[in-house]
């Protein structure tokens, strides 16, 4: 049998959830009605310190940003786990040392996984530019150089 003293007092979040709910909803009814309305042009146009619009913003960035994004935001997390994991290395003893190991062994695992398949090469290939490169040297100079250039 359960008495009152065991059941949590929800009242005042659910009081405080509609109070909420209802300035917000107060807030964006009043600003519709007390709010200004513009229907000339120059309203929906872009304006940046009295620069006149030459194109889009909606620019396509190569691939290659967003991966460096990616790449940063996952490194930057797991250097927070390492040093949380780093303060505190004492109490977490050896289960928190195991933990730590097997998530850096993951995340290189992983690195190396992508390095492998190719997806950290933003560049050009080398070995494809050296290829054209010998195979153009071979049309204008000897044999003899292009072999002892090429090894």
């Amino acid at each position: 049998m359960r008495h009152h003293a065991d059941i949590p007092l929800l009242w005042p979040f659910l009081v405080y959830g509609l109070a909420v709910v209802s300035l917000v909803s107060g807030i964006l009814i009043i600003s519709w009605f007390l709010g200004e309305r513009h229907e000339e042009p120059a309203t929906a146009q872009a304006y940046e310190g009295g620069i006149i619009v030459t194109g889009t913003a909606r620019l396509r960035f190569p691939v290659h940003f967003y991966i460096v994004a990616m790449f940063f935001v996952i490194f930057d997390v797991e250097s927070a786990f390492v040093i949380s994991w780093a303060i505190s290395i004492r109490s977490a003893g050896w289960a928190g040392y195991t933990a730590i190991g097997l998530f850096i062994m993951t995340l290189s695992a992983v690195t190396i996984y992508i390095w492998r398949i190719g997806a950290l090469n933003f560049g050009p290939d080398a070995a494809r530019l050296l290829k054209a490169y010998f195979s153009q040297l071979k049309t204008t100079m000897p044999d003899e150089v292009v072999d002892k250039q090429g090894q």
